[in-house]
């Protein structure tokens, strides 16, 4: 079933505020810091790789295990998924201190006759889409209601080319149902990516199974979050599938079967972004246990990031240490690591200058527009920010306490909870919307702020 015609502004005239359920949360009051932090932390396993590997373990020729996942909102949505598809994923206790490890059997082929509900998680959206058209019968797809708007078109499209029949009701977005045939044809396709990174990974993870592979050349003026991408092309490499790089923008993938392997999985680099600034606004340090030696995180670029706002960043044994010295005026852009954003628009709210925060956006298209929640959350304390066409700039301005919308955004809590260590009386409208990627985010908060002296 092959539907022309799409067009990019058609799911991005659903993409507005989400609305809120009936039943508010109890707002929490985000708490100031006494004093100059000293803290050491260790986080959980990384979102990013804990979906990846979930998807490409249900792949594999045989079962294998994740060490140290991420257990979470959007993680528990992919198992769920992959289970709805037939995959067996069994806990075993786990030695890393958030969890179990997860032990994954593939099974003979994906089954359909099942509903998978993605949530809020747009990893789940675009890895299962394409797991789905290797499954043997329909497979419908949906999410929460306020997701509902988050791109999906564009891959929609590409699914369509190389053989995936899908059901949308003319729509571009879902829910939609996949008309599972048990195969894929592969080949070459062409899609824009501009607005999700998540496109390319999802189609290169299922690729190895698709029956001629995958020849994947990106059409758009710009891809963001390139280092997701990197780590999907890495995570292929670690199970024998070799990625070829004809072009810039462009990727083959053989049709080969995945090696089965036990991963370990490393702490969330980007989970670790506003607790490191926490450092930059209370003074102090705060140090991160784990931190790998190479990674392809987005959050491995803090380093840099968070020395150019004027930290002092320094690594030894497998812990990264920042110590805040103030937070000087910066010009940043944060086109590779997007979700960065809503911690570094927060330490630019505390500068001693003028910032701007460019190459975002796409993040207008996150779980909620970031832009626009950054931009009226800042200056509903007071503060001055403006939008700007791809970015956000920030002249300081004192800020005084109020409510912080969250927006069911768990990056926009965080942020809430940054800007509180420095400004009495900050409210954020729901914190459990951190549970999204780390539901011990109020307990390692609280935690950090023990450390102080």
């Amino acid at each position: 079933m092959t539907q022309h015609g799409y067009s990019p502004l058609a799911d991005e005239t659903r993409a507005g505020a989400p609305t809120r359920d009936a039943a508010q949360p109890t707002a929490w009051t985000a708490p100031t810091a006494s004093g100059p932090l000293h803290a050491t932390l260790t986080l959980p396993g990384s979102k990013s790789l804990t979906g990846r590997e979930l998807v490409l373990a249900a792949l594999a020729e045989g079962p294998g295990r994740l060490i140290a996942p991420l257990h979470s909102q959007d993680s528990a949505r992919m198992v769920d998924a992959l289970r709805t598809l037939g995959v067996r994923i069994d806990a075993e206790p786990g030695a890393g201190g958030f969890g179990d490890d997860l032990l994954i059997t593939p099974p003979g082929s994906f089954t359909g006759g099942g509903d998978i509900d993605c949530g809020q998680a747009g990893t789940v959206m675009r890895f299962v889409s394409p797991l789905a058209g290797l499954a043997r019968g329909d497979v419908h797809l949906t999410a929460d209601a306020s997701a509902l708007h988050r791109p999906m078109g564009e891959l929609i499209h590409a699914l369509r080319d190389i053989g995936v029949d899908i059901d949308d009701g003319g729509r571009w977005s879902l829910p939609f149902t996949v008309r599972g045939h048990g195969h894929i044809r592969g080949g070459e396709v062409r899609i824009d990516a501009s607005r999700s990174s998540q496109f390319v990974s999802g189609l290169l993870l299922a690729a190895p199974r698709f029956d001629v592979g995958l020849h994947l050349i990106h059409t758009g003026s710009r891809l963001p979050s390139v280092p997701h991408i990197d780590m999907t092309v890495e995570a292929l490499s670690h199970r024998g599938v070799h990625v070829e790089r004809p072009a810039p923008n462009e990727w083959v993938v053989p049709a080969t079967a995945l090696r089965a392997k036990d991963i370990a999985i490393e702490p969330d680099l980007s989970n670790a972004a506003p607790f490191l600034a926490a450092a930059m606004v209370a003074g102090g340090s705060v140090t991160v246990t784990g931190w790998p030696a190479h990674s392809t995180q987005p959050g491995a670029m803090l380093n840099d990031l968070l020395h150019t706002a004027g930290a002092r960043v320094s690594r030894r044994g497998g812990a990264l240490t920042v110590t805040g010295h103030g937070i000087r005026a910066f010009d940043i852009d944060l086109s590779a690591a997007g979700e960065l954003a809503p911690t570094i628009v927060g330490l630019a709210a505390l500068a001693d200058g003028e910032c701007t925060i460019t190459g975002i956006g796409h993040i207008r298209l996150h779980e909620t527009d970031r832009i626009r929640a950054l931009v009226d959350g800042i200056n509903a304390l007071g503060g001055d920010a403006a939008e700007l066409p791809d970015g956000i700039r920030i002249t300081p301005r004192p800020l005084h306490g109020g409510l912080w919308r969250s927006h069911h955004d768990h990056r926009m809590a965080t942020t809430g909870a940054l800007l509180g260590l420095a400004v009495p009386g900050v409210e954020i409208d729901d914190l459990s919307v951190t549970a999204k990627t780390l539901p011990q985010f109020e307990q390692l908060w609280m935690t950090m702020l023990g450390g102080t002296g």
